[in-house]
């Protein structure tokens, strides 16, 4: 049984388990695979991958000058990273940046292009395609991921730069990991502005929030488990104010279904507001909280009540120096936009929690709003009883797949 597979088989219940979230030991011993521990590596992770990448000779990408276009491929986190990117380079970014979540990469990427391919793993089929197609077709070609592996010679044939990623965890835990080097390449083209320091600062806010949410806090001054309980027999509603914060927004609804096999909406308010603002007012919104007894107690209104919608708002108000709205939507219209949606919500009693962006720059604002969630999603799992690590289904639907 390898729980880094998800075959730890089936497991959980339907009701919350209030008292393992403020029992350290009770959640360690339902860890078994260390989830909590992984993601707590975050800042260590972006340490970790930036040494790595600085061994890797990554000057040979900008020998060619600025490519036509980036690829980023891969599926699930891996793909994940290329949003990063496009989102840190933002949008005065010289030249296309597209994440490319299938096998093989897009027929018009040739010699005048670069493809980034990932896998933690290194042996995804969908980032070993792309590497196949890339080297074959004479563009420039970057690996990342587990070193001593199929990518890593495939990087090797092609006599591309292979940056290693040790692999201790699930993808979905080593985003950091695997989200440094596809940033170090994209500052190597040309395309980013990020520093040194801007790295070291992500790391050391990563950290502080693994402090604050770590498993010997109580729930009422741990982020992590006060979101948990939030969201707690709700579907989650996860949106953002910001092409930034719109990536955070998705990656919450990623590590929601695999960790807390929660069911989330996930996207940008600006997408939300042609439509899917709809939904506050839908049968699990206001017409169910109209239902909602104010005096009732939250504990048992929560076990025995409908399911309602919770809404998860994530603002991003941007740099104080930041220019880049001239080329983008103003940030002052995304302000706004958040703030007539938590209006609206509270119009119908729909219950929102809200995650504000710090920090000085795009990196580091984009951790302060995925790390809390990173931790409730895991909360969430094992307060449900589910092994965060280990997603019986994943294993099960590759068998199905597979050849």
């Amino acid at each position: 049984m390898n729980p880094l597979e998800g075959t730890a088989g089936v497991r959980g219940h339907r009701e919350v388990d209030l008292a393992l979230l403020d029992n350290a030991e009770s959640l360690e011993r339902n860890d078994p695979g260390g989830m909590l521990r992984a993601t707590a590596s975050a800042g260590a992770q972006v340490r970790e991958s930036a040494a790595l990448a600085a061994e890797a000779d990554l000057s040979q990408l900008a020998d060619e000058g600025r490519p036509r276009a980036v690829v980023v491929a891969g599926v699930g986190t891996a793909a994940r990273t290329g949003d990063i990117l496009e989102t840190v380079a933002g949008p005065r970014c010289p030249v296309p940046v597209l994440a490319h979540r299938s096998a093989g990469i897009p027929g018009w990427v040739g010699a005048a292009d670069v493809v980034i391919a990932v896998s933690a793993s290194g042996r995804s089929p969908e980032a070993l395609a792309a590497a196949e197609a890339a080297g074959r077709r004479g563009a420039r070609l970057v690996a990342i991921g587990a070193p001593d592996t199929q990518l890593h010679a495939l990087a090797d044939r092609f006599r591309a730069p292979f940056i290693p990623v040790p692999r201790r965890a699930p993808a979905r835990a080593s985003l950091w990991g695997l989200a440094v080097p596809v940033l170090l390449a994209g500052r190597q083209l040309g395309l980013i502005k990020v520093n040194e320091a801007d790295f070291a600062e992500t790391a050391s806010r990563l950290d502080a929030d693994a402090d604050r949410c770590r498993t010997t806090l109580e729930s009422f001054v741990n982020p992590g488990k006060s979101l948990a309980l939030d969201l707690a027999h709700s579907v989650p509603v996860i949106w953002g104010s910001s092409p930034l914060a719109t990536v955070a927004a998705r990656r919450f609804g990623d590590t929601l279904a695999a960790n807390a096999r929660y069911p989330a909406v996930a996207g940008a308010l600006g997408e939300a507001g042609r439509g899917r603002v709809g939904l506050i007012d839908g049968v699990y919104g206001g017409l169910a909280e109209a239902d909602r007894d104010i005096f009732a107690d939250p504990s048992d209104e929560e076990s025995g009540g409908p399911t309602r919608l919770r809404l998860v708002l994530l603002r991003d108000g941007g740099l104080a120096n930041d220019d880049e709205e001239l080329d983008g939507e103003p940030t002052v219209v995304e302000e706004r936009r958040a703030e007539a949606i938590q209006e609206l919500a509270e119009r119908r009693g729909v219950r929102v929690s809200l995650i504000t962006a710090e920090g000085g720059s795009a990196l580091e604002r984009l951790a302060s709003l995925v790390a809390v969630p990173d931790f409730a999603s895991i909360y969430l799992g094992l307060a449900h009883g589910f092994d965060p690590m280990a997603v019986p289904a994943v294993s099960e639907m590759k068998e199905l797949v597979s050849p």
